[in-house]
């Protein structure tokens, strides 16, 4: 074998090899895109199971954060609800708007207190 054969037959090993790790990354993003397709039905699941299906996804996620952010029937605030991770990317005329939404079908209702921004989380319909 000469020289410029070796080396046409190492660039196709290479080429080979590269070919064959892209389809392992392909395989495994599909992979990872199937149990993503998977936990996405056990949530619509579970919505559906606690009657929340019949919210908008930024009031299924307002709704979330004030239930992460409330424990054992304290008030939620406005301010710590904003800034809770799953509305980062939600605008604030948005997040006022899915706010006031919760309070009108009941899931939050206004805090005890005189002052405004404070939230109790209500167990959802079923």
């Amino acid at each position: 074998m000469t020289l410029g054969n070796l080396q046409t037959a190492g660039l196709e090993n290479g080429q080979a090899r590269t070919r064959i790790k892209t389809e392992q990354v392909a395989t495994q993003a599909m992979m990872e895109i199937s149990k993503l397709a998977e936990l996405r039905k056990l949530l619509q699941s579970m919505e559906r199971s606690l009657g929340l299906q019949e919210l908008s996804p930024v009031e299924r996620d307002v709704y979330y954060a004030a239930s992460e952010i409330s424990k054992s029937d304290e008030e939620v605030r406005t301010v710590l609800l904003i800034e809770h991770s799953l509305l980062q990317t939600v605008s604030r005329p948005t997040f006022f708007r899915a706010l006031k939404s919760l309070v009108n079908k009941g899931y939050l209702s206004q805090g005890r207190a005189s002052n405004r921004g404070r939230y109790l989380v209500n167990q959802p319909r079923t």
